[in-house]
């Protein structure tokens, strides 16, 4: 950060460019499966990488320096929101970011900018070089750098005082736990004011939560009168603030197709998504990955409910992703509301004695070499697997394919989603921490399985559009445009990175130069800033509705 100075807004401040492109971003090319000559490689199933391998190679990305950067015939149409936010770029701003690559995936927009906040809000976006240079009391030079709406994740659990830092690092500016919140909304909130976190936050429901709470057992079927009672419960949540509802059949086999098809119907009653980890994560006969999504596409179609299909790459399409993505394209071309969204690695991990872990071997076709326990560097044996059982150890099991991971990427309807949070022990998967770095680094720059703006409007614009019906403060997130809120991320596409492992997942990304929450700077390349913690609770407005 600087004292106020100008921003020096001549082209040939902006002479850098990357790689990857400046050219105008056209959202409306990204298809639902889009082949590509890399992604369409195949990867053995049993070459898997070392922990010791896991961190992404190092970037071969060439910077390449042009004269002027290519820029449309006319001036782009700058992103706006709310007109009554604009303020004239002569002012004196809080925040200016200036030089960089703006990317707002809401409208399509890419294009060298300089960017004026004022307060929590964007207020100006200038294009013109010849336009008076920005005047603020700290100004960003993003020269050779992107910046983005703040990354949405949408699919994390509750903060806890630490784990948020490191979502912080990869770029999250919202934290939302729509794989359900351990508790329920009312007492939920209370325990997390605005201004307790550096990140915003909010999330779904819990079913399995308040199965626990009705006191049933994960195998055990709801009687009538407490299936009523779980409905009124999850109708209580929505009122006191979640933002959806969440279940989680494969953990809770006592959860019946009927069960799942009460709570869309008051998911469509209420306009919020029902988010559903699928109950088969497996190709095994009875209980498949295809019977899975079947379920979830028929709730839909009975209820009107938008379904959510969380973490497709582990569960409900390991193995079958094109069966699997074709069968929700065709829903959605149906016109059912549904979606989905995966996280970039390749292994999954959960509790050895859990559900999804029962006769794991022929599930998923793999072996004890295939599995490691959270916090180490050592892969399971015959021997090991005993103590590991005994203990419940978190493992994490090699099982998904390198084509799965890519191909769901490639889906327009799909975003991404982490499923963790980092705790204080790390007893974690690494996507707790390097999620979205991961997505820009590994999956954009070196893999190019997507470009750089469809990667961007997964982590951004899409888990927005599906949570902003009944959440007010999300209309105003996931975008960069005037009037929009300032949470904002810049980043250096030819660095960014995830550096976490399975064996010490505490890492943070490299790459994400700076994060804003609410107009604040929270993170520098520096580090973070030490700001006042500026993160907010998104809640639902069904209440007052």
């Amino acid at each position: 950060m600087t004292a106020a100075r100008s921003s020096g807004g001549s082209i040939a401040r902006r002479r850098l460019l990357l790689a990857l492109g400046f050219g105008a971003a056209n959202i409306a090319v990204i298809r639902r499966l889009r082949p590509n000559g890399r992604a369409a490689q195949q990867h053995s199933a049993n070459q898997q990488q070392t922990p010791e391998a896991q961190a992404p190679e190092p970037s071969t990305t060439t910077v390449r320096v042009v004269s002027e950067p290519q820029q449309p015939g006319e001036a782009p149409q700058v992103p706006v929101l709310d007109a009554t936010a604009a303020r004239s770029v002569d002012q004196l701003f809080d925040v200016a970011i200036v030089g960089g690559r703006v990317i707002d995936p809401d409208t399509g927009f890419d294009h060298l900018a300089d960017v004026a906040v004022a307060g929590a809000t964007i207020a100006a976006i200038s294009v013109d070089p010849d336009a008076p240079e920005l005047r603020a009391a700290t100004v960003i030079d993003a020269t050779g750098l992107v910046v983005s709406p703040g990354f949405i994740d949408i699919l994390s659990y509750s903060p806890n005082g630490y784990g948020e830092w490191y979502k912080l690092a990869d770029g999250v500016t919202a934290n939302l736990g729509m794989h359900g919140l351990d508790d329920r909304a009312e007492s939920w909130f209370a325990a997390r004011p605005d201004g307790s976190s550096p990140v915003h936050f909010g999330g779904a429901s819990d079913n399995a939560h308040i199965r626990i709470e009705r006191s049933l057992g994960p195998y055990d079927a709801a009687p009538q009168g407490v299936l009523d009672a779980m409905l009124a419960d999850a109708r209580a949540d929505l009122r006191d603030g979640f933002i959806g509802l969440h279940m989680q059949p494969e953990y809770t086999p006592g959860t019946t197709a009927s069960d799942l098809r009460a709570h869309a119907g008051i998911a469509a009653e209420h306009g919020v998504p029902l988010c559903v980890h699928a109950r088969y994560s497996d190709n095994l006969e009875p209980g498949t990955n295809l019977q899975a999504i079947d379920e979830l596409i028929a709730a839909a179609r009975a209820t009107g409910a938008h379904v959510h299909v969380e973490h497709i790459n582990s569960t409900g399409g390991t193995g079958v992703m094109a069966e699997a993505l074709g069968r929700i394209g065709a829903a959605i071309s149906e016109g059912l509301s549904m979606t989905a969204c995966a996280y970039p690695y390749e292994f999954w991990a959960t509790y050895l004695r859990s559900a999804r872990y029962d006769d794991w071997q022929s599930k998923y076709g793999i072996t004890y070499g295939d599995l490691q326990v959270a916090g180490t560097g050592q892969r399971l044996t015959e021997q090991t697997y005993a103590d590991a059982f005994a203990a419940n150890a978190l493992t994490a099991a090699f099982a998904i394919p390198p084509a799965d991971v890519e191909m769901s990427l490639q889906a327009d309807f799909v975003m991404v989603g982490s499923d963790a949070i980092l705790e204080r022990s790390h007893n974690n998967h690494p996507r707790s921490t390097g999620c979205f770095s991961r997505v820009l680094g590994h999956y954009v720059r070196e893999r190019e399985v997507i470009e750089l703006p469809a990667a961007l409007a997964k982590m951004t614009i899409q888990p927005a559009r599906l949570l902003e019906r009944r959440c007010p403060s999300l209309r105003r997130k996931g975008r960069l445009s005037v009037g929009a809120d300032a949470d904002i991320t810049v980043f250096d596409p030819a660095t960014v990175s995830d550096r976490s492992t399975i064996a010490d997942p505490a890492q943070e990304s490299v790459g994400i130069q700076w994060v804003l929450v609410e107009g604040r700077p929270a993170r520098s390349p520096g580090g973070f800033t030490g700001a006042p913690l500026a993160g907010r609770g998104l809640r639902s407005d069904i209440a007052s509705a």
